[in-house]
């Protein structure tokens, strides 16, 4: 087990590190409750204690917060007892939330089991669960107080469930302060591809730093900061709500996203043509399909009415002007119709 660096968030501290193997928590927590779902239970370590989930967004429910919270209760889980998250983001979510709220707030620790939830998930403390038809509508902020990167479980993802987390990290790429993450990315395509393990350790490692400098300066949002990780996102919650949160990945839906907001952005005057160009030619670069147009744009534009993240009756994008530059503005239905058909 090896640190990589502490991120402070307000009060709470968040410590990182990499590891080999996940019976080295195991074996230092062994009374904790490990939270999984039905893919990630055949990769738990022996002789721990858990509960399993249902896998998919379909889970982040309130009857699987009952469902941690009743199952810690029958361990006999004090307040100072620990849940562990071993899945993807999902998972970390719905047990970072439960820990927030059971008993007042219990130990945590996050191990997660996908790139998506590796890069996005795992750090920064933000818990949710889908409501309503809402994507995140109810949750709280409650940083794990560790964080495990374990790199050789990226080996039995799929192709597509790999590429999903990439679509964060690029989109990190450009918030980065320098172009490092992006001529990392650009020099070590074929590397990452093939999961190289001292290629991802380092892709994550950057990634990571770049959502640290974020988060840091604005753990709760409120400083209009940490907006800045909504680049795409505002476009991507949308999508993933008309195709009812399960056509489309995550990590795809905020890759299709980002270069909707290049394209709002250079309509806009605020976003540099070549900046935009330089981006959309990573996206391409790394395959992804970022052409879809929507096709029931009312019942897109009724979802983005309701994103959790509008002021008043406003909903506001997040747009780039530069590399480590983002603003946060409204856009005119036009526009909107006009990138997204």
């Amino acid at each position: 087990m090896q640190k990589l660096f502490t991120c402070t968030l307000s009060e709470r501290k968040t410590e990182v590190f990499t590891l080999e193997d996940p019976t080295e928590i195991a074996r230092q927590y062994p009374q904790a409750l490990w939270v999984c779902d039905t893919h990630t239970q055949p990769f738990l370590p022996d002789q721990v204690h858990f509960v399993v989930l249902a896998s998919g967004e379909t889970a982040k429910t309130w009857a699987s917060i009952e469902l941690i919270i009743r199952k810690a209760r029958e361990a006999s889980l004090a307040r100072d007892g620990r849940l562990i998250a071993f899945g993807g983001g999902v998972v970390c979510d719905l047990t970072a939330f439960a820990a927030s709220i059971y008993m007042r707030g219990c130990h945590l620790t996050l191990v997660p089991t996908t790139l998506l939830a590796m890069v996005d998930a795992s750090l920064g403390g933000k818990t949710a669960i889908d409501l309503l038809g809402a994507k995140n509508l109810v949750g709280t902020f409650y940083p794990a107080e560790h964080l495990m990167i374990c790199t050789p479980l990226l080996h039995s993802l799929n192709d597509t469930e790999f590429f999903n987390g990439l679509g964060e990290v690029l989109k990190h790429a450009l918030l980065a302060q320098d172009t490092t993450l992006y001529q990392f990315l650009t020099e070590h395509q074929m590397a990452v591809e093939q999961r190289d393990s001292d290629v991802l350790d380092t892709m994550i490692r950057l990634s990571l730093m770049v959502k640290q400098s974020y988060i840091e300066r604005d753990p709760t949002e409120q400083r209009g900061i940490r907006d800045a990780l909504n680049l795409g996102h505002t476009f991507a919650h949308a999508l993933e709500s008309v195709g009812n949160m399960v056509e489309f990945s995550h990590g795809q839906a905020v890759a299709w996203g980002v270069i909707r907001a290049l394209e709002a952005g250079v309509a806009q005057s605020i976003t540099p043509k070549p900046f935009a160009h330089l981006y959309r030619s990573l996206f391409d670069q790394y395959h992804f399909a970022t052409d879809g147009k929507v096709a029931d744009i009312p019942r897109f534009m009724q979802a983005l009415a309701s994103d959790k993240k509008r002021k008043g009756n406003e909903v506001r994008f997040i747009l780039m002007e530069g590399q480590g530059k983002h603003v946060s503005v409204p856009l005119p239905k036009s526009l909107i119709h006009q990138v997204i058909s």
